[in-house]
């Protein structure tokens, strides 16, 4: 049990926070003590609260993990909304049993204290009597990081605009029923969660992205109020309400459903540079089986070439983001050195080493802008200098003479820039920084 978990925020307190919620006097700040949203730290780990969540998380290996919140968003009758770990993206005999029993057990639980339970109402903007689709937990999220290491994730969200009293409540009966769901079905969760862990140790093939399936969806009892619009009294124009005189029931569609894509083929091991300590030590915080090179060793290895990202024009949670990352991949034969970090890829790490550590996933540790170092190029050369060095690399090599003729020949520009020639030159000789764009995680084939 961790009691207050964002303590900065905690301390911060004002009637003011929160605008929308009803009660308590006053609130904690979202922000921590540094102001990032602790609900979008779990796997960057910027903050001491998400480093030292990491290590409690791993000290217990909890079984099933909930995360108490309150909701923003559309108003309805629900006190308590539920969110699961996605069971699509959880996988395996440990989704099919969050789909299939989990999360029903629990709504029948709940019905039996008198609370009807609704999946968490991922809605904003618009009513959300047509349904939604659900939320999609990545790993950034509590119960998406919970995921990477095999644990049951919920997320509980009151409604913001219930009173204090009956959100306290509803909490209160929520954990008493997860208490008794997981005490009836212990054995059969140890079991699943055994089997989940022995097999990713041998998994050959990851996905990185998930899709929603528009096809299928659950039906589901929504009980909601029937909104409408009048005219505002700040801008007179139409706004938004919900009406309390008007609650309805109605069944909608949830589309909980999601399609796997983006797939990586899981490597012997990877191969990271010890000057990259902000990833290591991460790793280590997440208690990943990792040796240290005993010597100088030169290794053939796959290594990705970044082609082409684009970033977040604004901060987000301290970073930018970077997204649509396209790489290549291209075996080099490096040399590394005597410290550097060899990491099997036969353990129970497995899923978060390949949701971090390969480039193209949402919310891998490039995305976060750990590596963004080697996005920045550092040699460069004095004009004056390198047209002598770069004619005499040319006469040694026709065939990139031939290559800068025919960029000549279907680039009218090219051609008449003597610097995007010689630039030319020099990215196409070894005298251009291979570290430039070549993301120093390697992945050691065989």
């Amino acid at each position: 049990m961790i009691p207050i978990y964002n303590i900065g925020g905690a301390l911060n307190r004002s009637p003011y926070y929160r605008v929308d919620q009803d009660g308590p006097d006053a609130f904690g700040s979202r922000g921590n003590a540094q102001n990032p949203d602790l609900n979008r730290d779990f796997i960057k780990a910027d903050s001491r609260n998400a480093r030292t969540f990491q290590q409690i998380y791993h000290l217990t290996d909890p079984d099933v993990f909930i995360d108490n919140h309150v909701s923003n968003g559309a108003d309805y009758q629900h006190i308590m909304t539920l969110l699961c770990t996605q069971h699509d993206k959880l996988g395996g005999p440990m989704g099919e049993f969050m789909n299939k029993q989990f999360e029903p057990g629990m709504y029948r639980l709940m019905k039996d204290k008198g609370y009807d339970l609704v999946p968490y109402v991922n809605h904003f903007g618009n009513t959300p009597d047509s349904g939604w689709v659900e939320f999609y937990d990545g790993p950034r999220y509590s119960s998406g990081y919970t995921t990477l290491f095999h644990t049951f994730g919920f997320v509980p969200e009151t409604h913001m605009l219930k009173p204090y009293d009956q959100r306290v409540k509803a909490t209160y009966a929520l954990m008493e029923c997860f208490i008794a769901f997981t005490s009836e079905h212990s054995e059969e969760i140890k079991s699943l969660r055994a089997q989940s862990k022995a097999a990713v140790k041998t998994q050959g093939s990851f996905p990185l992205d998930w899709q929603a399936d528009m096809t299928q969806y659950t039906g589901i009892t929504f009980k909601g109020y029937a909104p409408g619009y009048k005219p505002s009294n700040i801008s007179g124009l139409p706004r938004l309400y919900y009406d309390k005189s008007k609650p309805y029931e109605r069944q909608i569609k949830f589309y909980n459903y999601f399609k796997p894509a983006n797939y990586v083929t899981k490597p012997v091991a990877y191969v990271i540079p010890q000057g990259w300590w902000t990833v290591t030590d991460l790793l280590k915080n997440n208690q990943v089986k990792m040796e240290r090179l005993k010597k100088d060793t030169t290794m053939i290895v796959e290594a990705y070439h970044i082609e082409d990202y684009k970033t977040a024009a604004r901060p987000y949670e301290k970073h930018y983001i970077h997204n649509s990352i396209k790489v290549s991949l291209q075996n080099d034969t490096l040399h590394f050195r005597k410290g550097d970090y060899l990491i099997p890829m036969n353990q129970e790490a497995n899923r978060y080493l390949i949701e971090t550590l390969e480039p193209t996933g949402s919310d891998s540790f490039l995305a976060w802008n750990f590596f963004d170092a080697v996005l920045g190029q550092k040699e460069w050369y004095s004009t004056y200098v390198f047209e002598d060095t770069g004619y005499e690399y040319l006469k040694q090599h026709p065939e990139l003479r031939e290559k800068l003729a025919r960029q000549r020949a279907q680039d009218t520009a090219f051609a008449k820039s003597a610097d995007a020639q010689l630039n030319f030159v020099f990215k196409n000789s070894p005298y251009f920084e291979p570290d430039f764009n070549r993301y120093p995680v390697y992945r050691l084939i065989k």
